[in-house]
């Protein structure tokens, strides 16, 4: 998920415990002496939202600091290691930790309203659990079972970006904050769960339709995903598996549910596709990685010479264009890596394609 999202969630969560937080001094900024108790009274509940705010956003966005985790030399190595042990649910108390030492030294440092260490640990430890649980409901694949599993766990039931999951929570959690009134919170959290819970009707709906759509056919899927198009849960993209190859189809769930015509490729085949890659290259070593982290969803980029394109992806939900593959080179030495490359172009053709999709009525 996005980091705006991932913050905003962990300060709504983080805020719904601060009811039980108390502040355990307040300093006069001016002179650094104690303002009694007085006036604590004033300021500590309005305070301690805004801490848990800030302090549940930072640790909600915290996990993917492992995106500095790269190679100038490996262009693969951010895939192994984003959304990997940062993201692991045995992570989370040493993910807290690490943060509730960082921001317990912030908020001595910078606030006039303290906390004890154990509270600023439980406002990280809600912030940052909340990491990792969202992105498994986007489709990307996070690795929730590091390190007994390397399995890449999707949910596929919200878009990596949504504005009508995070605006509203953003909303709440500053009206919560200025009005100094932690229900806001609670109706934030809640707004976010029901958005979560409506992505998994509207994808099981979409499923459904794709499981009818490919039997229509004649066609026995190997294997059938939908997946959330950019920043919507109306329109979906189908991919599945048959014969060697696989279609890419767009869904629209709205209040009916309609077929958007796509494409199909050609299930990638070493042998066939690219039999001049030598088996004990370091590129034929970079396919297999990909591999694993496209769940084998691999077919030749037309768009793309030489390239490798995972077909879960693309800026149009019934296209094969791929939002990321790899580049091989013909004349590589033995050791030479595949490249990345992304594409996220969105031509105004095209995007006018996509607001059709969107907006035209069932």
């Amino acid at each position: 998920m996005d980091p705006i999202s991932q913050g905003i969630l962990g300060a709504a969560v983080a805020q719904t415990r601060s009811h039980r937080t108390r502040a355990i001094e307040a300093a006069d900024p001016g002179t650094g002496a104690s303002t009694g108790a007085s006036a604590v009274a004033g300021k500590q509940s309005r305070s301690v939202l805004w801490l848990a705010a800030v302090i549940g956003a930072f640790s909600g966005m915290a996990p993917d600091l492992d995106v500095l985790i790269a190679s100038s030399t490996d262009p693969l190595l951010f895939l192994e290691f984003h959304r990997q042990f940062t993201h692991a649910l045995a992570f989370i108390p040493i993910g807290a930790l690490l943060c509730a030492v960082i921001a317990h030294y912030a908020v001595k440092r910078f606030s006039a309203v303290q906390l004890s260490f154990f509270s600023t640990y439980l406002f990280c430890l809600f912030g940052y659990a909340t990491h990792a649980l969202l992105d498994g409901c986007t489709s990307y694949g996070t690795q929730l079972f590091w390190p007994f599993s390397n399995e890449r766990v999707a949910w596929n039931n919200v878009s990596v970006v949504d504005p009508l999951f995070t605006l509203p929570a953003i909303v709440l959690v500053v009206m919560g904050i200025r009005r100094n009134r932690q229900v806001f919170a609670f109706i934030a959290v809640a707004w976010m769960l029901g958005y979560l819970l409506l992505g998994v009707m509207q994808r099981d709906r979409a499923l459904e339709f794709g499981t009818q759509l490919a039997a229509s056919r004649g066609h026995t899927p190997a294997r059938l995903e939908v997946k959330p198009s950019f920043a919507n849960l109306v329109v979906w993209k189908l991919v599945y598996e048959h014969d060697g190859h696989y279609y890419i189809e767009g869904v629209r769930t709205g209040t009916q549910v309609t077929h958007i015509a796509g494409e199909s490729a050609e299930k990638l085949n070493l042998a066939t596709h690219l039999p001049w890659l030598a088996s004990d290259s370091q590129q034929a070593k970079d396919i297999e990685r990909f591999r694993w982290f496209s769940d084998d969803f691999l077919a030749l980029d037309k768009y793309h010479p030489h390239g490798i394109v995972d077909v879960r992806y693309s800026m149009l939900p019934n296209e094969v264009r791929g939002l990321w593959g790899i580049g091989l080179t013909k004349a590589a030495t033995a050791d030479q890596h595949v490249d990345f490359y992304a594409d996220r172009t969105l031509e105004p053709e095209r995007r006018e394609r996509f607001f059709h999709m969107l907006f035209t009525a069932d």
